[in-house]
């Protein structure tokens, strides 16, 4: 597999003395950063720009027949998207003035420690990716249109709200920093993360661990592996999981349950780009995207001291908040038919056709489960069904369950509460209630008597006469 490449397009190092640019190259490769160019002569280095399409640029000042400040200004000029860091001999004020009013990201006095180096270029690198996130989303605004769909094959939907998300993972999917989603169980956190790792057109591989219930010694051990003897029953080294996604992505779920003492770990990984395997006193570079999920809600967790701040702040540079199934149901005609055949395939049995009234009658439903409840639903229905046309019965029952122990959690619940009901001044009669749940029940099983019959908790026939009766007043 060929070595990654950070960032993906080359930083331009400029200075005439060469033996200083081989020392910046190391100190930067050292830390990651390694698609450097070098270029020793300042009349090359505005062509050189276009040239290698520089990510960055660093520049000294005192060179040979052009100078820094002049090729600053052409920099700008021409390129005015890319961060320029001055790395100067010159320590006069003026001239760092002058240079940050040109344009300037950053002004560095030789010589430069290794720590201020690698923090300048990695700042500017961050705010080169900003930069372009904001121009993706507003060049999204203007189109519908994806540029990469191939890339979310595997998420089924034509609803606009989940559209919306593919354009916002198109934007940040090229980014350094972590990316976190959050959302209810099913939702499919764990296909959102993979479409994110598609995007990126990273080279390694797509690695997932869930990271609940891991004591800190078996994170560590998972996550940045051990040399041989580190601790009892080390017989081997072992690669942790960053390094065999190294070059590609990493995603940790169910983050909003790792242990305090291994928050600090992640937040270092996520700060520092770097990791101690167990047993190891040297660092190793992480070259990974981190993507994490959680169901929870970690900002109520960090203001309740569960979840570290530092580290809630870190993950949330790009947040992703998956559509939950009962406000995507535009899609459940598409998932039904998908859901069906999948199943059918993996029983080995015919495909049955959906009964028309399947997905009205999903509809009326909560999910609390989403995509996965209604795939799991399905599959039940599709190993039991004997006939051409799939039964609701099955359904019917699961909803059944469903809804009665969410309406005893419901009655629990409401005993400090004021209920499903909310009341005005003037309270309805009796007649007025009845008549407007069952106009609302109608309207969402789409005059479906027989589902209506079943979000009221009354047979057809009662429902049937009540609305005979209404429609005989009318008339």
């Amino acid at each position: 597999m060929d070595e990654q490449l950070y960032p993906r397009s080359p930083i331009l190092m400029v200075d005439d003395e060469v033996f200083l640019l081989n020392s910046f190259e190391l100190t930067l490769n050292d830390a990651g950063i390694s698609n450097i160019e070098t270029c020793n002569d300042s009349r090359e280095a505005l062509a050189k720009v276009s040239e290698v399409d520089a990510y960055i640029v660093m520049l000294d000042l005192s060179m040979p027949h052009l100078g820094g400040e002049e090729l600053l200004e052409q920099i700008n000029s021409e390129h005015p998207h890319i961060p320029v860091v001055i790395v100067t001999g010159n320590n006069e004020i003026d001239s760092a003035v002058r240079c940050m009013k040109n344009g300037a990201f950053d002004y560095l006095v030789k010589p430069v420690e290794d720590s201020r180096l690698i923090s300048s270029i990695s700042n500017a690198i961050k705010f080169r990716e900003k930069t372009e996130e904001i121009e993706s989303l507003k060049r999204k605004l203007l189109t519908k249109e994806l540029e990469k769909p191939e890339a979310f094959k595997q998420i089924v939907t034509q609803n606009d709200k989940m559209k919306s998300i593919f354009h916002y993972m198109e934007a940040i999917a090229r980014t350094s920093e972590p990316i976190l989603i959050t959302g209810e169980t099913g939702v499919g956190k764990e296909l959102i993360a993979h479409s994110l790792h598609e995007l990126s057109d990273r080279k390694g591989k797509f690695v997932t661990t869930n990271v609940a219930g891991l004591d800190d010694q078996m994170f560590s051990d998972t996550l940045f592996g051990h040399k041989k003897g580190a601790f009892t029953g080390a017989l081997s080294d072992r690669a942790g999981l960053i390094e065999k996604a190294s070059g590609g992505t990493l995603f940790l779920d169910e983050i909003g349950d790792l242990q305090q003492v291994s928050q600090v770990k992640l937040l270092r990984l996520l700060q520092e780009n770097e990791y101690y395997p167990l047993g190891v006193d040297e660092p190793k570079y992480a070259d990974v995207l981190i993507v994490v999920a959680t169901n929870r809600n970690l900002f109520e967790m960090q203001e309740q001291g569960e979840f570290r701040k530092d580290l809630f702040y870190r993950l949330n540079v790009h947040r992703i908040n998956p559509v939950p199934l009962r406000e995507r149901l535009d899609d459940l005609p598409l998932l039904i038919n998908l859901f069906i055949e999948h199943a059918a395939k993996s029983l080995g049995k015919p495909k049955p056709t959906a009964p028309p009234e399947l997905a009205t009658l999903l509809s009326t439903y909560h999910f609390p489960g989403n995509i996965r409840e209604l795939q799991s639903m399905i599959f039940d229905a599709v190993s039991t069904h004997k006939s051409k046309i799939l039964s609701l019965d099955s359904f019917k029952n699961a909803i059944s369950k469903n809804q009665q122990f969410f309406e005893t959690k419901s009655a629990r619940m409401s005993e400090d509460s004021d209920g499903l009901v909310t009341f005005g001044d003037q309270l309805p009669t009796l007649k007025q209630v009845q008549n407007e749940l069952i106009s609302e029940s109608m309207k969402r099983a789409k005059g479906n008597q027989s589902i209506a019959a079943r979000l009221l908790g009354i047979t057809r026939q009662a429902l049937s006469r009540r609305l005979k009766n209404e429609n005989e007043k009318d008339d």
